[in-house]
């Protein structure tokens, strides 16, 4: 058997709301004969009497009531799935699933979501913790709609990546340490260094970096999480190397000291998303991260 077609239940409850079917094709800018087709498909189908036509008035049968009944419910759901699915074409709410560093999580994306919060509070950004590699899988296999990460990328089939901003890495040094203000890779490589884990692009970099003055020091300790890091650079531990963005807060000039570093380094990162996958509320984060772009584009 056929599905309903929800054009003739509606037709169906409009014609026992209105009482007749005259009344019914007026209100659905039906021909009259169109309207009698439908309820007459319906109670073909069924093999019922749906409506008991009269001189005044049409009025439904119980089976017609219990049909109506159960078709106002599917008519309602059928309506507000499809104004959800406008919103979110127009932008104005549906989810949006956004892979990101923690990294980025920790300075970038918090000023993100506030201003989505604000401005479109019914866009649901649900957030996943990934390396840039892992970002770069899930968006082609489509588990996530948009990706923040590290730069260069090897490109994929089916996802898209543009330079979203970048941030100038600088030395973060215990305060108890007499440091120089230009930090040179001879004068860290003979301090006690924690460095990012070298799954990360940072980590290569990093290393690139002390590399091409000849030097491959080793870490004291490899963390993925830059907080932790700056933690245990206020401890004394050693001396880190990681991006700080335009705006982000300094940390606690008591404990600990940035330094800029000679020769210049910088992360880069790229705003990555599925060919095609860039609907209504796609396009709204993507506009918002953007905004946050701006900020990125300093000197070192």
């Amino acid at each position: 058997m056929r599905e309903f077609n929800l054009d003739r239940l509606r037709t169906l409850v409009t014609v026992a709301e209105r009482g007749s079917f005259a009344a019914a094709a007026k209100a659905l800018h039906l021909a009259p004969p169109t309207v009698t087709l439908h309820v007459a498909e319906l109670e073909s189908r069924l093999g019922a009497r749906l409506l008991v036509r009269g001189r005044q008035r049409a009025t439904a049968t119980g089976v017609g009531q219990t049909l109506i009944d159960h078709a106002r419910r599917l008519l309602a759901e059928a309506d507000a799935a499809l104004e959800q699915v406008r919103a979110q074409v127009a932008g104005r709410g549906g989810r949006v699933r956004l892979g990101a560093s923690t990294g980025a999580l920790a300075h970038l994306l918090p000023q993100a979501l506030r201003e989505l919060q604000g401005d479109h509070p019914a866009i649901d950004v649900q957030v996943a913790v990934t390396t840039s590699s892992e970002a770069m899988a899930r968006l082609a296999a489509g588990t996530l709609d948009l990706g923040l990460v590290a730069l260069p990328q090897a490109p994929l089939p089916g996802v898209q990546v543009r330079p979203w901003r970048r941030d100038p890495v600088r030395a973060f040094v215990p305060a108890s340490w007499t440091a120089p203000k230009l930090m040179t890779p001879v004068w860290l490589a003979a301090r006690p260094l924690i460095l990012n884990d070298a799954s990360t692009r940072l980590a290569r970099q990093t290393s690139d970096w002390f590399a091409r003055a000849g030097l491959h020091p080793p870490a004291r300790i490899e963390l993925n999480y830059n907080d932790a890091i700056k933690s245990l650079v206020a401890a004394g531990y050693g001396a880190a190397l990681l991006p700080h963005e335009a705006g982000a807060p300094l940390p606690d000039a008591r404990h600990v000291s940035v330094r800029t570093l000679r020769p210049a380094l910088w992360r880069t990162l790229g705003l990555a998303h599925r060919v095609g996958g860039d609907d209504g509320p796609v396009r709204v984060v993507s506009a918002v991260l953007q905004g946050l772009a701006q900020a990125g584009r300093g000197r070192a």
